[in-house]
């Protein structure tokens, strides 16, 4: 790695701490990593994060757990609709098994040095019977107790949720640990919601990606919007009605599908719900936490409702991180070297891609007087190259151009010719373009015009 490529890393390191200090993150543990040696590594992540300014709250999940003691107990249960449907006598087992779960990440954080603590804040009511199906000892979220909480987050401690919550009358009930990240993150509008579980990954080589969707440079889908979502839902996941949040979905070909397509469900019914972004991260990774909160595109996959990505106007302040993007694209000779005044001279013609706040690509649609336009200056930094933003750009100037009524739309390339080929353009003749453009047009250089046709 070079050491601009270096800097560039550091420089995110820093950018997310200061943009994500103080911001609230809720965080789910599946339970079978909890007897994993990755474990203790996601411990001292968000040991980390803690010491980084990051308010964390952790919902451990104790599924696993409470098989075990329900199983050692002889104690039957069922599943129906994904929830665990017990008698009475089951809960005070359910409730030890998910308070042992909770003390077992309440010491390894204090092996860290963070202070935790496990708390009933959350408020909540039977399931009851309904439609002559009675759900026992299920129980529904009412209410989670912000204002207890924020006092515990403001004073340095990390939140513990077990999966149990009780009643005004202080009768407990099982609660979904998955849900009650979900609800927790929505009733305190966290920044994030985090749900490391094992093996999960959204690939283009388990899933088919709808048309337009950036990839990593590993085949991972980095992030999705909503509308992204209830398109790739609906490719992978088709059911009578894709966009309804509580349906039952399909596998895919056989594969463990279900557990991706209920954790999208929760991350499309969060962000609809007040939550800024879900994350679904492959817990049997190291270092996951980590990659996916500082760095631009993670390691899993982030579920969004805004501002992560978006095309602007350049402004003045952009143009030192233009000129940095578009060095080495100047070094091998892709572009004509540009100066600080004259990118502020033609400051109206050019658009960035901002992601996360950071300059990550730019390009320009440059008039002339006989009413044509030249879209020029295209750059993409290499970290983002597999994600589709260059031709976004070129897509958005073209739009930009038609709306202008322009005469025609033309480009200059010398090693890029094969990509704008692919989005329809044309190769013409130097003799088309404007007299101002050919002026400065040089044989040594060699550019090849190309034309949009239509």
């Amino acid at each position: 790695m070079s050491t601009r490529d270096r800097a560039a890393s550091i420089r995110d390191v820093i950018r997310y701490i200061d943009r994500f200090r103080d911001a609230l993150l809720v965080i789910y543990l599946d339970g079978k990593l909890l007897d994993q040696g990755v474990f203790l590594s996601h411990i001292k992540d968000i040991a980390l994060l803690h010491r980084a300014g990051l308010r964390i709250i952790i919902v451990p999940g104790a599924a696993d757990r409470i098989d075990a003691v329900l199983s050692g107990s002889q104690i039957k249960w069922r599943v129906h609709d994904g929830c665990r449907v017990t008698d009475a006598e089951a809960m005070p087992l359910i409730k030890m098994a998910a308070f042992d779960v909770s003390n077992q990440v309440m010491t390894a954080l204090a092996g860290e040095k963070v202070p935790a603590l496990i708390g009933n804040w959350v408020r909540a009511r039977g399931r009851g019977v309904l439609a002559g199906f009675d759900w026992g000892t299920v129980g529904d979220i009412d209410r989670v107790d912000a204002a207890s909480l924020g006092k515990v987050l403001e004073d340095g401690f990390v939140p513990i949720f077990p999966c149990i919550g009780w009643s005004l009358a202080g009768k407990p009930y099982n609660i979904s640990s998955m849900l009650l990240a979900e609800k927790i993150a929505s009733h305190l509008n966290a920044d994030k919601l985090f749900y490391l579980v094992p093996d999960v990954r959204i690939t283009s080589e388990s899933y088919t990606i709808p048309e337009g969707l950036g990839l990593s440079d590993d085949g991972t889908v980095p992030a999705l919007s909503l509308d992204e979502l209830d398109s790739f839902i609906a490719l992978n996941f088709p059911s009578d009605d894709s966009r309804t949040s509580e349906r039952t979905v399909n596998m895919q070909n056989g594969k463990a599908g279900d557990k991706i397509a209920e954790l999208l469900t929760i991350a499309r019914r969060a962000c609809s719900s007040g939550v800024a972004r879900v994350h679904l991260l492959d817990g049997s990774m190291e270092g996951t936490l980590p990659c996916e909160i500082f760095s631009d595109f993670g390691s899993g996959t982030m579920v969004y409702v805004r501002d992560y990505g978006r095309i602007r106007d350049m402004e003045s302040d952009d143009i030192p991180a233009v000129l940095t993007l578009m060095q080495p694209f100047v070094d091998k000779g892709i572009l004509l070297p540009r100066s600080k005044q004259s990118l502020q001279d033609q400051l109206s013609h050019y658009i960035v891609y901002e992601l996360d706040g950071a300059i990550r690509a730019c390009a320009a649609l440059v008039p002339y007087s006989d009413g044509q336009m030249e879209i020029a200056g295209i750059a993409v930094e290499k970290s983002c190259s597999s994600l589709g933003i260059g031709q976004k750009l070129v897509e958005f100037l073209i739009k930009r151009a038609k709306k202008s009524k322009a005469a025609g739309v033309f480009l200059l390339t010398t090693q890029t010719s094969d990509w704008f080929e692919g989005m329809g353009f044309k190769l013409s003749s130097l003799s088309s373009i404007p007299e101002q453009r050919k002026a400065i047009w040089t044989p040594e250089r060699g550019s090849v015009v190309y034309r949009l046709e239509g």
